[in-house]
């Protein structure tokens, strides 16, 4: 049996120490906005952009890439289990579009990593069907917002195989690739999923923030039986942190990024960085909300929450997804029916607006949450104050 091990708190705050050497700043008349880099895994580059909008690149280069991580755990649990393959849209000789399979195909052969046509019903059916019969695919989806097209696949046949075969079939199957609202990618690729897959029943999300812990997760996925999605933020790929070699992170399990006693802020993926970038303000002005990274967004870590909320009494949820219907929407439901008693204030939602994504980067940057809207959320609650979130 695979043995996980928690995650250990130096570590966690080591990467983010480390990945704040890759923010970069956007500038607006009203607002500063601290934003991991977007540039091409390969291509780091300093450049100032047209009008007030301001972009650099990190010049540290001690550390390893979100996208190396990533590619190293994929490497490594090839290279122990023959049944490990990658199939999907130019992972192959490509090397995927934010190279997270770059050159592997060299080391293990074109079977092996498997380019596709473009059809996602097609090859995420075929990934399947490769796990129902022993391989343990790696299905990469060229952004998460294609996978709609592979959704009945997803729901109808990796959640429920298990189950409707009578147990004779496991699906273990990772579905991972770039989603969230990245930087003028337009409505069509700035797509959040989460929320839409959470109502499968037998399918498992895991959505990793940091470099140590992108390694580590993936390793787990790939090594479970189970089906997961996994969720990778495409402004996240260059952030930059150190890995643990051997290290297998538990894939429910939630991580404690700062401890505080004032306000649980519950918070996954590049909202992670976000409020991180609140709680420096909020820290000069007295106060000490406790962060906590999701990680899993199927099951919820609830001993972890309910340890938290159990010593602040007060929670604020801070999302990339949308408010109607997303992972803050089940995650608040859930606190409110078994935690009731314990809070001294609603639970507070800090979620992106139900709205398409603009291309336009000051309208895109209005329709998600801002440091800002953290810091103000915190002084209220902490407060005692309502908030119109």
């Amino acid at each position: 049996m695979l043995q996980l091990q928690p995650t250990p708190a130096c570590a966690a705050s080591a990467a983010e120490a480390n990945s704040r050497a890759c923010l970069t700043t956007r500038s607006f008349p009203s607002r500063s906005i601290s934003l991991p880099s977007t540039r091409h895994p390969l291509r780091l580059a300093a450049r100032t952009s047209r009008g007030n909008l301001k972009v650099t690149a990190a010049k540290d280069k001690k550390g390893k890439l979100m996208w190396e991580a990533l590619r190293e755990a994929v490497d490594e649990e090839m290279e122990k289990d023959p049944n490990v393959c990658v199939i999907g849209e130019d992972v192959g000789h490509y090397g995927g579009s934010y190279k997270v399979t770059y050159d592997l195909h060299k080391k293990y052969g074109d079977f092996r990593l498997l380019d596709t046509p473009i059809c996602e019903n097609g090859f995420v059916g075929m990934g399947i069907g490769a796990a129902m019969t022993g391989l343990r695919p790696i299905i990469e989806g060229m952004n998460m917002g294609f996978l709609l097209l592979a959704y009945n696949q997803i729901s109808n046949n990796a959640g429920m195989l298990h189950y409707t075969s009578g147990g004779q079939f496991k699906v273990p199957v990772v579905i991972r690739g770039p989603g969230g609202v990245g930087r003028q990618l337009g409505a069509e690729h700035s797509q959040r999923l989460e929320s839409y897959f959470q109502s499968i029943p037998g399918v498992q999300l895991v959505a990793c923030s940091t470099v140590a812990n992108s390694k580590a997760l993936l390793k787990s996925a790939i090594r479970s039986d189970n089906p997961i999605i996994f969720f990778e933020h495409v402004l996240l790929y260059n952030v930059k942190g150190e890995t643990q070699e051997g290290y297998y992170q538990p894939l429910e399990k939630a991580e404690l990024v700062r401890e505080g006693g004032d306000v649980t802020i519950l918070c996954y993926s590049r909202m992670r960085y976000v409020v991180m970038q609140a709680v420096q303000s909020l820290e000069k002005q007295g106060f000490d909300p406790e962060v906590i990274d999701l990680i899993s967004l199927k099951p919820f870590d609830l001993e972890t929450i309910t340890k938290s909320i159990k010593k602040t009494r007060k929670c604020i949820i801070v999302e990339e997804c949308m408010k109607t219907g997303g992972i803050g929407a089940s995650l608040s439901a859930v606190i409110n029916e078994s935690l009731f008693n314990e809070l001294d204030h609603e639970v507070v939602r800090l979620s992106s607006q139900d709205v398409p994504t603009a291309y336009a980067f000051e309208l895109e940057a209005a329709t998600i949450v801002q440091p800002e809207e953290v810091e103000a959320a915190v002084q209220r609650v902490v407060a005692g104050a309502p908030v119109l979130a």
